[in-house]
């Protein structure tokens, strides 16, 4: 047995707490830590017990084999409320013994059928939607429990958001409970362990529910009751006792509700809490709730409910203020220092009854004053109402916003940064992944990416966190997914999305433009099969294959992938020749896009769209080989030809030159290897050439961006890469930080120089698109990429630049601890690789030397920097 070796728990499915899980056969995954050079796996042993020692045992016995990634389930399928332990150890190279076991994880499934559910859902008799947010109500109901619990259960969902209490406490750390998720197909549950919070005897739950999601504001164009005009809760609280039976209750007919002292809650309006109107002890026994209300029965599909595959919204980070401003127009101003999503928390010193206390959330700062305009419809305003009976501390329930600053009118007495702080929410995503470099502006691009990220990625991936929209755009996500699955344990959270995508995905097999699917904005033109957008029914699972080495993701979403191509060269047309006219996103929001009409790209969408046919419909052919289907990987593949055949004939000469000469054409040519060989090295050329005649600066929108760096780099020409990535003026990526921002932008010029916002109605100062070139942070100028799926073999490839004297990156692969550093000195590079245990790796330097392959543990090579080509040194001579 290896000495130093250590196994970390094992790992079930992509779950961080395996509690109420929905999988009868979980996948178990373990990482081995050691730093023994050359160690792999050469077999294991998988453990799985039942904690209260009802069932017997399982042990596989040595099996001799490399895996250790979603490996298959070694016991009887689980049924539903089952509890299982499970642990692992392994051999090494020529080991004789295992190691130690691995510290054992405890799972347990959820309720699994809709037989399980005793509880019916419950809710209020609020008044109708109006336009300034609807009151929360309280529910109430009583559970009575005998003695010797063992175990408690509490199974909660939604329609709405809602906070449980049981016995005057909070249940959980999860906020805006149950999320969103499609709701006509998918009504998510959250299963939490309430046992310490149990009385032998009388006991109370509570539940305080908001419209959310459900019935509140969402989208844009004024939309209310999307998904149903009456809010209700399902709660069902299962207890086991120590004789082995089990007391199931939860909300009936028995239950009562009353308003509370929120007297306004909405995602995009904000909050009003009225502290005049709390009623203490609500939540708990021996209240006297004879005055509520009883509340109603509601109908609600069991058959819908689906346990959740990732974590949910959480506090995640608690930000104090850097300064307190005083505005030209004398508004008392927060600045926070960081844009961000959550909320506000004051400690509000004592002051008279009826004190209003009012938030105004914003972004940014337009000529000193509060940048509301971007926001819309959408108000960003939370109030308190005192009491006038002392101090208190107090922080919304049922709202989130997107902003920096923070303008406070009706403070009592002198406001001082400690008074208040920020509460950073978003889906509670394990970090994976990190950057880091010698270029403070380069580094701090990055940390916007990462802010964006989490901003945006708060139980459904958005494209913006603060303006009336806050929707899961297919097509934002598609082109951020690579950086995602980088730097969070994303799977989990996206396998739930795809099912929503999946669910809500059109008869013919069009995808919405965004998941899950809310009614239409009126004003935006008839929608088809949106190139660049739909693919996200295809590129997010291959790059969750990729990036994690689930091919059950494949599976899973396969009928989805077919239904998504076949619709989209339906669209086509047997030519494949995308009909003139009409209106597609295209490559949105390009940088030379007038400002009120950011689909006005440098190429017509026919181009975008026959690129992107061309690609998914090779992914899928890809993903066919995985997941069996072998017919199917031919007819695709077939597709993927005629395709992009179809583009050359279209698009190109013979030579290689773009019918539009436009960086996106060359960058989709050469990224999505739609090129002949003879072809490519003049494309090649030729956007560098463009990017050149463009000054070193971007000219590219959504679906163009994240691929430039890379057609640049892949086709030699990463000096002018280099260029592109650290161009200071608009637009760049460095323009929006040289502007102060600490998220990446909507538009290139989100604010211009002058310090005015863009005057476009759409800006936002929070969108991940643009972030999207953080992968080739991580990839290139970092250099560390798979090279198989999930990092099984890496390929550290870096792109080392006179401009930098140094740059690295880490990521948590599921083999362990992946990391590359090189740092330069005039022309020399010495370069630092950790190969985690069980992988291989291939470098490629920049030198052109030959690849070198490394085996597990760190590794130290040196090369020379070769000299600038001279074309690249023509490029840029020309564009000056």
């Amino acid at each position: 047995m290896t000495a130093d070796l250590h196994l970390d728990p094992v790992v079930v499915e992509h779950h961080r707490t395996p509690l109420g899980i929905g999988e009868r056969r979980p996948r178990l995954s373990w990482a081995a830590r050691t730093a023994t050079p050359g160690w792999h796996q050469s077999g294991y042993e998988l453990e799985v017990t039942d904690p209260d020692g009802t069932v017997a045992a399982v042990r596989t016995g040595h099996v001799t084999s490399d895996e250790q990634v979603l490996v298959a389930w070694p016991a009887a399928p689980l049924g539903p409320c089952e509890r299982r332990a499970v642990r692992v150890r392994v051999w090494g190279p020529g080991d004789d013994a295992p190691s130690a076991w691995s510290e054992p994880t405890v799972l347990e499934t959820g309720l699994l059928e809709p037989a399980g559910w005793q509880a019916v859902m419950v809710g209020p008799r609020l008044p109708a939607t109006g336009a300034e947010g609807e009151p929360a109500a309280l529910l109430r109901g009583a559970a009575h429990v005998p003695g010797d619990v063992v175990r408690a259960r509490l199974r909660v969902t939604a329609h709405g958001v809602v906070t449980v209490h049981l016995n005057g406490q909070v249940v959980g750390q999860d906020v805006l409970t149950p999320g969103w998720t499609t709701y006509e197909h998918r009504l998510r549950y959250a299963t939490h362990d309430v046992t310490d919070l149990l009385r032998e005897g009388s006991n109370v739950l509570g539940a305080h529910l908001a419209d959310g999601w459900y019935r509140g504001f969402l989208g844009f164009a004024g939309m209310r009751d999307v998904y149903g005009d009456r809010t209700g809760v399902l709660l069902q609280l299962e207890v086991d006792h120590a004789d082995g039976t089990r007391t199931v209750l939860g909300t009936d007919s028995s239950w009562r509700w009353t308003l509370g002292p929120v007297t306004r809650a909405d995602l995009y309006l904000g909050e009003t809490h009225d502290t005049r109107r709390e009623l203490p002890g609500w939540d708990e026994p021996g209240f006297d709730d004879t005055g509520w209300q009883a509340a109603d029965v509601l109908p609600c599909d069991l058959s819908r409910l689906v346990e959740p595959t990732g974590p949910g919204v959480r506090r995640t980070q608690v930000v104090a203020p850097v300064e307190i401003l005083t505005t030209p127009a004398g508004a008392t101003v927060v600045d926070l220092g960081q844009n961000l999503v959550g909320r506000m928390r004051l400690h509000l010193p004592d002051a008279p009854a009826g004190t209003v206390v009012r938030l105004r959330h914003a972004e940014v700062l337009e000529h000193g004053e509060l940048g509301t305009r971007p926001l819309r419809a959408a108000r960003q305003t939370d109030e308190i109402v005192l009491d006038g009976r002392g101090p208190r501390t107090w922080e919304p329930s049922f709202t989130t916003h997107g902003f920096r600053y923070v303008e406070v009118t009706g403070w009592p007495g002198a406001l001082s940064t400690a008074d208040l702080e920020a509460v950073v929410l978003h889906t509670d995503l394990r970090r994976t992944g990190t950057f880091a470099c010698s270029d403070p502006l380069l580094d701090r691009l990055h940390e916007n990416v990462v802010w964006g990220m989490r901003g945006n990625f708060l139980d459904v991936p958005t494209d913006c966190p603060q303006r009336d929209e806050r929707l899961g755009w297919t097509g934002d996500l598609q082109v951020f997914a690579p950086t995602a699955a980088f730097l969070f344990d994303t799977t989990g959270m996206l396998t739930g999305w795809l099912a929503d995508l999946a669910a809500d995905q059109h008869a013919d097999g069009v995808v919405p433009p965004y998941v899950p699917m809310a009614a239409m904005d009126p004003h935006m033109p008839p929608l088809g099969a949106e190139a660049g957008w739909g693919d996200a029914a295809t590129l997010v699972p291959w790059t969750l294959y990729e990036r994690t080495g689930d091919a059950g993701v494949l599976r899973t979403q396969w009928s989805s992938m077919v239904a998504w191509v076949d619709a989209f060269a339906a669209r086509a047309g047997d030519d494949l020749d995308f009909s003139s006219g009409g209106f597609s996103f295209g490559d949105w929001l390009d940088a030379s896009a007038p400002d009120d009409q950011p689909w006005k790209a440098r190429v017509p969408w026919q181009l975008v769209a026959t690129a992107y046919l061309a690609r998914s419909a090779r992914v899928l052919s890809q993903a066919a080989e995985v997941v069996g289907e072998s017919d199917a990987a031919v007819r695709y593949g077939a597709l993927a030809d005629s395709a992009a055949a179809r583009f050359r004939a279209e698009y190109l000469t013979p030579s290689g030159r773009a019918a539009y000469p436009a960086q996106t054409a060359y960058a989709l040519a050469v990224a999505f290897d739609l090129l002949l060989p003879e072809q490519r090295a003049h494309a090649g050329q030729l956007l560098a050439e463009q990017v050149a005649a463009d000054e070193f600066r971007i000219g590219t929108g959504f679906l163009g961006t994240p691929l430039v760096c890379d057609a640049l780099a892949d086709t030699g020409h990463g000096a002018t890469a280099w260029q592109l990535l650290l161009q200071r003026e608009c637009p760049s990526w460095l323009y929006a930080v040289t502007m102060g921002a600490t998220t990446v932008w909507e538009r290139w010029n989100s604010m211009l120089p002058d310090g005015s916002i863009n005057p476009g109605g759409m800006t936002s100062f929070n969108h991940y698109a643009f972030g999207a070139v953080a992968d080739f942070l991580h990839r290139r100028v970092a250099g560390l990429a798979p090279a198989a799926p999930g990092y099984r073999r890496l390929r550290i490839a870096p792109l080392p630049t006179r401009s930098l004297d140094w740059a690295a990156a880490t990521h948590e692969t599921p083999y362990g601890t992946a990391a590359v550093r090189w740092e330069r000195t005039g022309d020399d590079v010495v370069l630092t690789v950790l190969v985690p245990p069980s992988t291989t790796a291939q470098v490629v330097l920049p030198d052109g030397s030959e690849p070198v392959e490394l085996a597990p543990g760190e590794h130290l090579l040196a090369f020379t920097l070769p000299p600038e080509r001279a074309a690249e040194r023509a490029a840029e001579f020309s564009a000056g």
